[in-house]
């Protein structure tokens, strides 16, 4: 939990803060870009929430967290309304799981609800009333994991929902040596009528996308929009594999229709299919041009 003597100076008063444990994730400022934004490298509030629903952004935020570094001064009586939020909708069927863990640097994971059954998209951290939330929205069957930074959790959710976990086999390492799907090669790969796994190594060598149905590409460290750019990027300083491999990966997505980008790290992107193409060419010539 936040500790109020390590409380940042950067912060404005008021009950809501952070304090110096943070790592600058940027979580809170896109879950409640009202109340936190960015200082001296780390986060801290900047407007104290004054209606309901910024209220709620902000313990949400603060559940959310992955180092537990945003902290109220006065015990918040609303933490359960919080709680049973997650996960929040992101547009149809599809939702964000908030809870991130700090072993994944704060990567955000999602849950898809499917009559065939739900898939948990990178792990979140395995907190109580999350996976609560989950049973109630009929558990978890597949866990599918981008890549091999963001698993975070993935053990505890397989033992407590029986769930197959999916992950290309050159990102398998140590820690994941027993997941049950283990992924090959570099064509894609049909899942299931509505899901299509893509390999785009680039990042990791065996980092994969899911693009469901048609509209939804959960791109984990590949693809991400950059509020600083104002455009979608790639990850230049954090590509652990290959860049010049990450920049064929990319002109392999230009190929397929999707309108949203939802990342592990960075900002999601929303647009029509028109403009979603072209903003991954205006990408594309960014990335040759940094190479």
């Amino acid at each position: 939990m936040a500790h109020l003597n390590r409380r940042r100076s950067e912060n404005t008063p008021g009950d809501f803060y952070v304090d110096n444990t943070c790592i600058d994730c940027d979580t809170c400022r896109w879950m409640a870009p009202e109340v936190f934004h960015r200082a001296a490298e780390q986060s801290a509030v900047y407007h104290q929430p004054e209606t309901p629903a910024q209220r709620l952004a902000a313990i949400q935020a603060l559940l959310a967290c992955p180092t537990a570094s945003i902290g109220t001064q006065e015990k918040p009586q609303d933490i359960k309304t919080a709680q049973d939020s997650f996960p929040i909708l992101v547009a149809e069927n599809v939702f964000d799981c908030g809870y991130h863990a700090e072993s994944s640097y704060g990567a955000a994971s999602y849950v898809i609800l499917r009559p065939e059954g739900n898939i948990l998209v990178d792990s979140p951290r395995f907190a109580p009333p999350l996976v609560k939330r989950l049973e109630a929205l009929g558990g978890v069957k597949y866990m599918y994991l981008t890549h091999r930074d963001d698993v975070a959790d993935h053990e505890k959710f397989r033992e407590h929902f029986q769930c197959d976990r999916i992950l290309h086999r050159d990102d398998i390492t140590a820690d994941t040596s027993t997941v049950e799907i283990q992924l090959e090669g570099s064509d894609p790969i049909p899942f299931a009528p509505d899901l299509l796994i893509i390999p785009v190594p680039g990042h990791t060598k065996g980092h994969t996308v899911l693009l469901y149905n048609h509209k939804f590409l959960f791109t984990g460290d590949h693809l991400a929009w950059s509020a600083h750019r104002n455009q979608l990027i790639a990850f230049r300083e954090h590509c652990w594999y290959s860049w010049s491999e990450l920049i064929k990966s990319m002109h392999l997505m230009a190929q397929y229709s999707f309108e949203w980008v939802l990342p592990g790290h960075g900002r999601r992107y929303h647009a029509d299919l028109n403009t979603m193409r072209a903003e991954i060419q205006r990408c594309l010539t960014w990335m040759e041009a940094v190479k």
